[in-house]
């Protein structure tokens, strides 16, 4: 007797977790279901129109920066929205999980101080734009060319084809040297000679080998002068013109040919020497 009772008594907890299911199945498990697929499509729409949003400002020749940040920002944005949507479709108050967000955020912001200043800085060089994709730039003794500039960090190729992420908070509040402003660019190359030299022949040396080169300017012409009397040597600058694009090939240039050029004019290079006098001791 008291057997049967339990097992009727099971049935009856069977019946009504079953009953509570298909309930739940055809009522909130639809809206379910039918949210879920809602959603998973206006993901598709929302990167195709994203899609089409940056190829049409591609087409307009919209700075690559902009246009790959905004249209980064316009998707997370509206799949947030979409899903919060979601939420309210399948019965879950968002009141309360906004409060619960607020809540957490304020946490978070305090435990990620450094996070935040990196998003405002990135926010700052959105703005400002100190530099744009492409652009050779050097901040905190860092130097490459930018790749891509997210929210937080901004990716950085160094010319040896590394790597660099450098947070966004550091780059706006640092120094920025972007050499790729300016068209034109000045190369500056310091060359020694002996005090015995010929300056003036060292000069028309140098003079020559600028001369030689088409990508240096003539207009403005190569500045040469004699710069320092150091220690050991007469230092003599020069300071040439250049398209930006030819800095590094003009610069090695420079440094090769007029080492040549000295050679063959009999022109030394000195190197610091140190002459020791020994004198002697009489033993005692």
């Amino acid at each position: 007797m008291l057997f049967a009772l339990e097992a009727a008594a099971d049935t009856n907890v069977a019946m009504t977790v079953l009953s509570a299911v298909l309930n739940w199945l055809a009522t909130t498990g639809i809206k379910f279901v039918i949210g879920l697929i809602v959603m998973l499509i206006a993901f598709k729409v929302i990167d195709s129109i994203a899609n089409k949003i940056n190829k049409s400002m591609t087409k307009r020749e919209v700075d690559a920066t902009i246009t790959r940040v905004s249209t980064g920002a316009i998707k997370i944005a509206a799949k947030i929205l979409v899903a919060v949507l979601f939420v309210g479709y399948i019965g879950i108050e968002t009141a309360s999980i906004s409060a619960c967000i607020a809540t957490l955020g304020v946490g978070i912001s305090l435990a990620v101080q450094g996070t935040l200043s990196n998003f405002a800085g990135g926010v700052i060089i959105i703005l400002m734009r100190p530099f744009k994709l492409g652009d050779f730039i050097t901040s905190g003794g860092e130097s490459g060319t930018v790749e891509d500039i997210k929210l937080f960090y901004t990716h950085v190729v160094t010319p040896d084809n590394r790597m660099i992420y450098i947070p966004n908070g550091s780059l706006a509040n640092n120094v920025i040297v972007n050499a790729s402003v300016k068209d034109t660019r000045r190369v500056d190359v310091t060359m020694s000679v002996a005090y015995e030299a010929d300056v003036e022949l060292a000069k028309k040396c140098i003079a020559d080998v600028c001369a030689r080169n088409d990508s240096i300017f003539t207009d403005p012409a190569p500045f040469i002068v004699v710069a320092t009397y150091a220690a050991s040597s007469i230092d003599i600058v020069c300071r040439a013109w250049c398209n930006a694009s030819e800095y590094w090939n003009v610069n090695f240039y420079l440094l090769s040919e007029i080492k040549k050029e000295f050679d063959k004019n009999g022109i030394v290079i000195p190197y610091n020497q140190l002459d020791v006098h020994v004198t002697g001791t009489e033993s005692k």
